[in-house]
Parts: structure tokens; C-alpha cells; sequence
């Protein structure tokens, strides 16, 4: 499970870097969870090179990530954004609770943006 996520992560940020052709075989693969097999016969090409063009779009993903650090500033906002949230929903039990729904307005605009 962990390693789909990586993917999704990696292909949400980068996949658009990727050729037309290596984003419709990893999709299918990796999102569509067709079989190898199946990718080959519908491209084409050998279950091998479709197994070698995966490989290879997750060492590309991987190499953007390494050198653009992109999904590790996105999970430190994310994590930072929901420490200040969880400060403020304590400061405001026991303070002015009138800025609350602004607060969580502002919280959730930010998680959308990231």
C-alpha cells in the first residue's frame, strides 16, 4: 500500500513530465491495475518492455523528487499547517472562540491550496 501512494504522490507531482505514451502504460498499470500482459497486447509491445518502461518511469519520478524535494516540502507544510490548527483549536477552547470559524475557514483554504 505504502509503495501506491509513493506513486500517486510522485506521478500527481511529476507525471506530467513523462511522455504521453509512459503515462498512459504507467497509468494503466500502476492506477488501472491492469496486468502487464495485458498493457503489452494493448500497446503492442512485449510484457518485458512494458515491465522495463514502469521501472523506468519510477526511477524518473523518483530522480525529480530527489532533485526538486517537492513532495517532502508539500508533507512538511501539510504537517506544520495542521500542528497550527490543532494549536489554535486548544488556544481557542479557552479563549475567543468568535475567530474559530475564520480560523477553520483559513485552515481549510490552505490544505486546499497544498
Amino acid at each position: 500500500m505504502e509503495r501506491i501512494v509513493e506513486q500517486t504522490l510522485l506521478y500527481d507531482f511529476y507525471g506530467e513530465l513523462l511522455t504521453d505514451h509512459q503515462k498512459a502504460i504507467y497509468e494503466d498499470v500502476v492506477f488501472n491495475d491492469l496486468s502487464l500482459s495485458e498493457v503489452a497486447e494493448m500497446q503492442g509491445i512485449s510484457r518485458q518492455g512494458v515491465h522495463d518502461l514502469v521501472r523506468r518511469c519510477d526511477k524518473i519520478l523518483t530522480g525529480y523528487e530527489e532533485k526538486l524535494h517537492l513532495i517532502q516540502r508539500f508533507r512538511q507544510t501539510r504537517q506544520s499547517v495542521e500542528e497550527m490548527y490543532r494549536i489554535v483549536m486548544e488556544y481557542s477552547a479557552s479563549k475567543d472562540e468568535t475567530l474559530l470559524p475564520e480560523i477553520t475557514r483559513l485552515y481549510h483554504q490552505v490544505l486546499d491550496e497544498i
